[in-house]
């Protein structure tokens, strides 16, 4: 369920790797503080407390999570925190971590929205911004911010990966 999380986060970066797909098929462990709901279509289930998710090379953890469910099956996740951290391997192996403040994923509609002083970083790149929106049918991602917000990315070129540059000096100083 949440496995493909992180590969919504790859679609704002230029690689082409995919969340570890074989994740989806591993059993997911739930540790919260607290549960309350009825585990069925009636109302969501809400775990609070410090939630800790994991399946497979995933590891989300959120101060709240709210699963949704339609027809036995989970259909929406939302994760709130301060942040919500988010971290998996992909099928390339390497590893992504995504932050926000809020991430809601709905599993119907494959769109996943994370908002809030959002950030995910990659060895081939990084992206920031206040809001990411990714299309997993579509492999759309529009970003942006709220207000004033901007969007920022670094993609750093195939042959070059790993290596960084030194930030460019401030024109101020002298």
């Amino acid at each position: 369920m949440l496995a493909v999380l992180l590969a919504a986060c790859l679609g704002g970066l230029a690689a082409p790797a995919a969340a570890r797909t074989s994740d989806r098929n591993k059993d997911m462990l739930i540790d919260a503080g607290r549960q309350e709901g009825t585990l069925d279509d009636r109302a969501p289930t809400v775990l609070s407390d410090g939630v800790i998710i994991q399946q497979g090379t995933l590891d989300a953890r959120a101060n709240r999570a709210e699963l949704h469910s339609k027809n036995g099956d989970i259909s929406r996740a939302v994760l709130t925190g301060s942040p919500v951290v988010l971290k998996q391997q992909m099928d390339d192996g390497t590893p992504m971590t995504a932050r926000a403040n809020k991430v809601d994923y709905n599993l119907q509609t494959e769109v996943v929205v994370f908002t809030g002083d959002v950030s995910i970083e990659q060895p081939r790149g990084t992206m920031s911004g206040q809001r990411v929106v990714y299309n997993l049918k579509t492999g759309r991602v529009d970003s942006g911010g709220e207000g004033n917000g901007r969007v920022r990315m670094r993609i750093q070129p195939k042959s070059t990966q790993g290596a960084t540059e030194p930030a460019p000096a401030d024109e101020g100083e002298g």
